[in-house]
């Protein structure tokens, strides 16, 4: 893991198209803009946590039916 310091309206950079930017800090919360391709998805990682379990729910049940459809 890579740790940086940054104050706000500071930023980095990465992978050349991808900026992230500290808009503020107030106490414990930062807040962060991001600049990126359309074609880049950003999400919350709790966010991302519930899309990959419901992506492998409907893989597995995809899976299941095709099991079945084969007997």
């Amino acid at each position: 893991m890579l740790v940086l310091s940054r104050k706000p309206n500071e930023s980095i950079i990465i992978n050349d198209n991808i900026e992230v930017k500290i808009l503020s800090v107030d106490g414990d919360q930062v807040k962060l803009g991001i600049v990126a391709p359309k074609s880049v998805e950003i999400h919350r990682k709790e966010i991302y946590k519930q899309i990959r379990e419901q992506n492998e729910e409907a893989l597995s049940s995809n899976m299941e039916l095709l099991k079945n459809f084969k007997k």
